[in-house]
C-alpha cells in the first residue's frame, strides 16, 4: 500500500462524550484531492454566482424544509455528538439554522444590492458611481465542536446567499455532525461542487486551503489556533475573519431582579456544559445584594439534573464533549481552590456516569489573580465576585484580553444602556445573556483576543463579498482638470475648489463656485 492509500483510508471517529459509545467514522479527505476539489469549486461558483438572489433562495428554503421536517434527528445527532442536552441542541443549534435561512433568503438581496454614490464634491462634476458587492470566490470555513451545526450551517447560508462556494471542515470531535450538515446541504440541490465537506486533520487541511488559493477563511476556535491562522494567512495576505475566545462578565447591579439574573446566569453559564464562547464565566455583584443573589444561584445550582442526555429532556445539563478541555476545568477549579475559593454549590451528577462530566458549580472568595477569572475557562463553572461601584465592576469587566460579549442586569434599563458602553464587548445585553448568537439580524463578534471581523446580520453578509466601486463620467467631459498641461490659472481655481469644501460663510462659498465652476466648464468640455 503507497501513501496516498493509506491516507485515504485514515479515518475520522465520531464518539458520545457522555457515554464512550461510538457514533460512526468518515474517510478522511485525501489532500492530494484539493486541487480537484477547489477546480470543481471555481467552476460551480461561477455559475452560481451568476444567480439572482431569488434564484440562490429557492435552495435555501429547500434546505430550511428538510431542517424542520428532521429536527428530532438532527437535535439527536448534535446531542450525541457533543454531549449536550436534547433541548440545548434542539434551541441553540437546529432553530438557529431554520432563522438563519429565513434572514438571509429574504434580505441579502437588499444587504447586498448595488448602491449608487452621488459626486461628494463639486469637482466630480459629472462622474457617477455605483458600489457593488461580488462573491469572494471559495471561501471555507472552519468550525468548533461547542456549536458543530448552527455555527458553520449559518456561515454556509451566508456565503451561499452571497454567491460563493463553500468548503466545509468542521472539528475532529464530532464528525457525524459534518455528515448532517451535508445531508441538509444536499437537500437545498446545489450545483454539483459547489459545496464540499472535508475531513481529516486541521493543520493539514488549513495549509492546504492557503496552497490552492482560498479566498477566504471564517474560523472559530480557540485564540491560539486562530493566531496559528493569522501567521499562515500573512503568507498569501488571504483574508480572515475569526471569532475566538471569550471570558464574558455578567454585572449585576443592586436594583436588579435577582430571581431572573440567577435564573439567567445559572443557564447562560452551565448551558452547553459551559461550552459557550459567549456564556457567563464570570459574574460581578453589587456587594448589597452579593449573599442573597449567591443564596438563589447555588439553589438553582443543586436542583440542576446532570447526566446522559435523552429524548424524554429529563437532564438539564450534559456532558462535556472532550476529555481535555474537561481537564482544563478541573484545573481551574482546583487552583482557585488551592489559592482560597470555596465551592459554594454543585449540581448532583446522576449514578454510573461514565463519560466526560463535570459538575455545575458555583465559586465564590474569587479574585483577579486566578486563572478562573481572567483566562477561558469554557466549562460549567461560575465564579461569583462582588463590587462596590459602578467604576469598580466596569474595571473588572474590562480587565480581560477577549470581549466577546457581556450583560447587564438592572431594573433600570437606561443605567443599563449607558453601563453597556462603558463595558467592552461586541455585544452587550441587558437582563439577559448569550442568545443574540441566535439573531440572525444582529453582528456577531467581539475585539480584543475574541478575534476579527464579525459573522451574522448585513454585516457578515458583506464580509462574505468583495467590495468594488464602478466609477463613470455622465457628462463625457473632454478632460479633467488636472491632466497636463498645467498652469497658475488651473492650480489657483483648485485652491477656490478646495475652499468650496468648507466655506467660512455663504459669501465665500458663491464667490468660490463663481470662479470654479466657469472655470471647470471651459476647460473640461470645451
Amino acid at each position: 500500500m503507497n501513501l496516498a492509500d493509506s491516507k485515504a483510508l485514515a479515518q475520522t471517529v465520531g464518539t458520545n462524550p457522555a457515554t464512550g459509545q461510538a457514533l460512526g467514522a468518515l474517510v478522511n479527505t485525501p489532500i492530494e484531492q484539493m486541487p480537484a476539489i477547489f477546480e470543481s469549486a471555481r467552476q460551480a461558483q461561477a455559475l452560481w454566482g451568476e444567480l439572482s438572489f431569488r434564484q440562490r433562495a429557492r435552495h435555501i428554503r429547500k434546505m430550511r424544509e428538510y431542517i424542520v421536517n428532521n429536527a428530532d434527528r438532527l437535535a439527536g445527532i448534535v446531542s450525541q455528538s457533543s454531549g449536550k442536552t436534547f433541548m440545548d441542541a434542539l434551541t441553540t443549534e437546529v432553530l438557529p439554522c431554520t432563522l438563519a435561512c429565513n434572514w438571509y433568503s429574504k434580505n441579502a438581496a437588499k444587504v447586498l444590492k448595488p448602491q449608487r454614490r452621488e459626486a461628494s464634491s463639486i469637482i466630480w462634476i459629472g462622474k457617477r458611481s455605483l458600489v457593488t458587492h461580488e462573491p469572494l470566490g471559495v471561501v471555507a470555513i472552519i468550525s468548533p465542536w461547542n456549536y458543530p451545526l448552527s455555527i458553520p450551517f449559518g456561515e454556509i447560508v451566508m456565503g451561499l446567499m452571497a454567491g460563493n462556494a463553500i468548503l466545509l471542515k468542521v472539528a475532529a470531535a464530532t464528525p457525524m455532525v459534518g455528515k448532517a450538515i451535508e445531508e441538509i446541504v444536499a437537500a437545498g440541490e446545489l450545483p454539483q461542487g459547489l459545496f464540499h465537506h472535508i475531513v481529516g486533520p486541521g493543520a493539514d487541511i488549513s495549509t492546504a486551503f492557503f496552497n490552492h488559493g482560498v479566498d477566504k477563511i471564517f474560523f472559530t476556535g480557540s485564540v491560539p489556533a486562530g493566531k496559528d491562522l493569522m501567521a499562515q494567512a500573512a503568507k498569501t495576505l488571504t483574508p480572515l475573519s475569526l471569532e475566538l475566545g471569550g471570558k464574558d462578565p455578567m454585572i449585576v447591579l443592586e436594583d436588579a431582579d435577582l430571581e431572573r439574573a440567577a435564573a439567567g446566569a445559572a443557564w447562560a453559564g452551565f448551558q452547553n456544559s459551559g461550552q459557550s464562547c459567549a456564556g457567563v464565566e464570570r459574574i460581578y455583584v453589587h456587594a448589597s445584594v452579593y449573599d442573597r443573589f449567591v443564596a438563589l444561584l447555588s439553589e438553582k445550582t443543586r436542583a440542576l439534573r446532570q447526566g446522559v442526555p435523552n429524548a424524554q429532556c429529563t437532564v438539564d445539563v450534559g456532558a462535556m464533549t472532550t476529555a481535555k478541555q474537561r481537564r482544563l476545568v478541573e484545573r481551574h477549579v482546583e487552583e482557585a481552590v488551592a489559592a482560597g475559593a470555596k465551592i459554594e454549590a454543585q449540581a448532583q451528577l446522576q449514578a454510573g456516569l461514565q463519560g466526560e462530566f463535570f459538575p455545575a458549580t458555583v465559586l465564590t472568595n474569587v479574585n483577579h489573580n486566578m486563572a478562573v477569572m481572567r483566562e477561558e475557562t469554557f466549562g460549567p463553572v461560575l465564579p461569583v465576585m462582588k463590587f462596590n461601584t459602578l467604576d469598580e465592576a466596569v474595571a473588572l469587566a474590562n480587565d480581560c484580553t477577549m470581549a466577546l460579549s457581556a450583560s447587564i442586569w438592572t431594573r433600570d434599563t437606561a443605567k443599563g444602556k449607558a453601563l453597556a458602553k462603558r463595558v467592552r464587548g461586541g455585544v452587550v445585553v441587558i437582563n439577559d445573556h448569550l442568545y443574540t448568537h441566535g439573531m440572525s439580524d444582529l453582528p456577531w463578534g467581539g475585539p480584543g483576543e475574541s478575534g476579527i471581523g464579525r459573522t451574522h446580520g448585513p454585516e457578515g453578509l458583506i464580509e462574505m463579498s468583495r467590495l468594488k466601486a464602478i466609477n463613470w463620467d455622465l457628462l463625457r467631459a473632454r478632460r479633467n482638470l488636472w491632466w497636463y498641461p498645467q498652469d497658475r490659472a488651473t492650480y489657483n481655481v483648485l485652491k477656490h475648489a478646495i475652499r468650496l469644501g468648507s466655506p467660512r460663510s455663504i459669501g465665500e462659498f458663491l464667490l468660490s463656485a463663481a470662479r470654479v465652476v466657469p472655470y471647470m466648464i471651459k476647460r473640461m468640455y470645451f
